[in-house]
């Protein structure tokens, strides 16, 4: 289980980097396009980790696994990233992060075993996680506060269901095939799908102040990934739950590094994290 611990909070690292990074870049250029590069960066830097590990021996059930994974993954992005052009990273990063416990719950009803102690830190962890990313007010967006309320909202949510199928796909399909095949369908379909279309009508974007941002949003997203499907050989629930943690770590880094306001519930919920996370440890190791 510590595996599973250590993967789920590098991923939570790596998400919460992402996040931050695509808040900034998703108001310079589209959604849309943000989604294309960082999908290129992503494959760019897996394409030498295809050619050590080779092809896989893939059957009906993988193939199926990973179009889930991949599919959840790029959708969910780009929901989120519409979430971040037009709201707060710590009004939209909660929302998001229940795709953690929506993978978890996945996971426990296909089967998944955990010990007592760990099954009642889990919604210890998740309720820290909510508190702790919880938006205070002015979360509306200026110029149409309510289509903005309500827009940031939907795609959040929206973004949360793909991304908790994304996250219980990838966990059983790198249970069997190198990481860097499981990571493979979301970067084949952001390239294919999103990125080739919107450079033959010419409109993938990007500018200067971009560049570094979408670039070093790619490598979060691999990182993340590959950190929750090592992680989730461990223990998908534990992972998936840990791995949530980014919303209440982007809350804190936006508070720092945007001004963005934090509550005094958010700073709660980062306690109660912080303090669950120790014991969940504690018990495992």
């Amino acid at each position: 289980m510590l595996v599973a611990i250590l993967g789920g909070f590098a991923a939570a690292v790596f998400f919460a980097t992402a996040t931050l990074l695509s808040s900034r870049s998703s108001r310079l250029i589209s959604p849309s396009s943000v989604l294309g590069w960082v999908m290129i960066t992503g494959l760019i830097v897996l394409l030498p980790f295809l050619a050590v590990s080779g092809p896989p021996d893939l059957d009906r059930g993988d193939v199926g696994w990973l179009l889930i994974a991949g599919g959840g993954n790029v959708a969910g992005l780009l929901l989120a990233y519409s979430a971040l052009r037009i709201g707060k990273v710590g009004v939209v990063a909660p929302i998001v992060s229940t795709e953690g416990a929506i993978a978890a719950a996945l996971s426990i009803l296909a089967g998944e075993s955990l010990p007592v102690a760990v099954g009642l830190l889990l919604p210890v962890i998740a309720l820290g996680v909510a508190l702790a990313a919880t938006g205070g007010e002015d979360t509306e967006s200026p110029g149409s506060p309510t289509v903005g309320a309500r827009g940031q909202l939907l795609f959040a949510a929206a973004a949360a269901a793909c991304f908790g199928a994304s996250l219980f796909a990838t966990a059983h399909a790198s249970a069997d095939l190198p990481i860097a095949w499981v990571l493979l369908p979301a970067r084949l379909i952001g390239v294919v799908g999103v990125a080739a279309p919107l450079a033959l009508r010419g409109r993938l974007q990007l500018t200067r102040h971009a560049t570094p941002l979408v670039v070093a949003g790619g490598l979060c997203e691999v990182l993340g990934f590959a950190s929750f499907a090592l992680g989730s050989r461990d223990g998908v629930a534990v992972a998936a739950v840990l791995a949530s943690q980014f919303a209440g770590l982007a809350a804190v880094a936006a508070y720092l590094l945007f001004r963005e306001r934090l509550t005094y519930v958010q700073i709660a919920g980062v306690v109660v994290i912080a303090v669950s996370v120790a014991s969940l440890t504690a018990v495992r190791t």
